[in-house]
């Protein structure tokens, strides 16, 4: 089994901006600089052969590239217990229509389409229940910016689960025109 999923990478300088902004935050699991993405596209665990059939879909995205840029900072939370803390990253007509196309693309490679609504943000911790308080770290990062990046290529990542967190192993690059 392959557990999969398609994101961008942000350039070096915008995730080290991300990971000097990270901390302060008791308890907090931290992204490492390996962990650092823009998912557009969680698939999840799957076979071998159907790997193998959703890359071969994704070579035939074609798409520009999307442009890219950190905005201000924000929580998930599951029955009102906050279990992640992201940074949002600004709305761009290209990033919709390349995260639409690869959703058609991964459709006839028979992944079922994704009905939640796209919320691009990259995650920056993950909390467990004796995490906090968060409001100081949410406050002091609210403001969060920076000028915006054209990213070139979308990547399939292997998410394997390990004791220190998720391994993300990029299996293939798809650039962008």
């Amino acid at each position: 089994m392959h557990r999969l999923f398609v994101a961008l990478r942000p350039p070096l300088a915008m995730r080290r901006q991300l990971l000097g902004m990270m901390g302060g935050v008791p308890g907090a699991r931290w992204q490492r600089d390996d962990q650092i993405h823009l998912t557009l596209r969680f698939i999840g665990e799957i076979e071998r052969h159907r790997a193998e059939d959703v890359t071969a879909a994704l070579r035939r995205v074609t798409a520009p590239r999307p442009t890219i840029a950190p905005a201000g900072t924000g929580t998930f939370d599951r029955k009102g217990v906050v279990h992640t803390l992201w940074a949002g990253i600004a709305a761009d007509d290209a990033l919709a229509a390349l995260r639409a196309r690869i959703d058609r693309a991964l459709v006839t490679a028979g992944i079922a389409p994704e009905h939640r609504a796209f919320h691009p943000h990259i995650t920056l911790a993950r909390l467990g229940r004796g995490a906090g308080p968060i409001e100081p770290f949410l406050a002091r990062a609210a403001g969060l910016t920076s000028p915006p990046a054209t990213i070139d290529a979308f990547i399939l990542y292997e998410s394997v689960l390990g004791r220190e967190g998720a391994t993300y192993l990029a299996a293939e690059r798809y650039p962008l025109a």
